[in-house]
């Protein structure tokens, strides 16, 4: 794991210097709506792209991470379908119903049955190198979710150079990031995580929750401001010593949540174990959101480190997977 968060930037290249494997004459205005399929590692890319794309693209895009689509998808919406494996059985599912909706559908894959299913059908698709854990594929995939936009006519290729300018500054910021990352790995280390960010920064928490999940084989929660301010802060009301708070912070925050987030701090800093503030570097939102997965990758990485796990394995996971394929 600790060569594939290194091959980060590396990954992110080959995703940009990569052709897409189709051609499709659709554009954006015979698209009603886009709906974006996925789960786990995945899917979280599909979440990510939807944040970044909020103030810019006024088609809607839903992200769907679930066995059936909603009611609205018809045949004027585009699905895109991302199972990096190609067997994920949700993503299979929802591929299956979109067919029936007589959807553009377009699958992201390393291979597997989606690859199969999209020979077969005719269906628009991309396979990507395999080989890696999902989780760590993310460099390799979400390039790709850009350029397929882009060549739907969605957006435009100002992205290629957002892509650019990120690479190099976590290359230039890579000894600064790690140093970082143990710092905060060392008051996460036999915690619990609690972390807390802004509305168009919840796919990089929730990636971030997940990778302690999965690397460092540990629970934790994340939650956005301004909602958890309506319900959550009134659970700060007594002492736990378990629990170790991270901000995400960036500049481009509405000026009344960086408020709130010094005035939850104040707060907060009276029960937890610690308090916690990582700051993002980069020009635009696209950079902001990849120097954060970085540098929480590298956290989830020196805490399964401290906490003397197996960082690569997720045999709980595949045990379910098995039972379900019983059904």
């Amino acid at each position: 794991m600790k060569q594939y968060i290194e091959n980060f930037t590396k990954d992110l290249q080959k995703a940009l210097n990569s052709e897409l494997n189709f051609t499709v004459s659709n554009n954006e205005k015979q698209f009603k709506n886009i709906l974006l399929c996925g789960l786990g590692g995945s899917g979280i890319g599909a979440s990510i792209l939807k944040e970044v794309l909020f103030n810019s693209v006024k088609i809607p895009i839903l992200v769907n991470k679930d066995y059936q689509i909603p009611a609205f998808v018809d045949e004027d919406t585009l699905v895109i379908i991302n199972s990096y494996s190609g067997n994920t059985e949700e993503a299979l599912n929802m591929c299956e119903d979109a067919e029936k909706r007589n959807s553009t559908i377009i699958c992201i894959a390393s291979g597997g049955k989606l690859i199969e299913i999209a020979q077969n059908k005719g269906f628009n698709y991309h396979q990507v190198e395999g080989g890696l854990p999902p989780r760590a594929a993310f460099g390799l995939v979400f390039p790709i979710l850009f350029k397929v936009f882009n060549k739907l006519g969605v957006i435009d290729n100002k992205f290629e150079q957002e892509f650019s300018s990120v690479i190099q500054l976590i290359d230039q910021n890579q000894n600064e990031m790690k140093d970082e990352a143990n710092q905060i790995a060392e008051k996460l280390f036999n915690k619990i995580p609690v972390i807390y960010t802004t509305s168009l920064y919840e796919g990089v928490a929730t990636r971030f929750r997940q990778q302690i999940n999965e690397n460092s084989k540990r629970l934790g929660w994340y939650n956005i401001i301004p909602e958890m301010n309506h319900n959550e802060l009134v659970g700060w009301a007594k002492d736990y010593p378990m629990l170790a708070v991270i901000f995400l912070r960036n500049s481009d925050e509405y000026f009344k949540n960086s408020k709130r987030i010094e005035l939850n701090a104040e707060v907060i800093k009276k029960y937890a174990s610690s308090v916690s503030e990582i700051y993002s570097k980069g020009d635009t939102q696209l950079e902001r959101v990849l120097y954060l997965i970085h540098l929480t990758d590298w956290i989830s990485f020196y805490l399964a480190e401290k906490n003397q796990v197996d960082i690569t394995e997720v045999n709980v996971i595949t045990a379910l997977k098995n039972e379900l394929n019983n059904l």
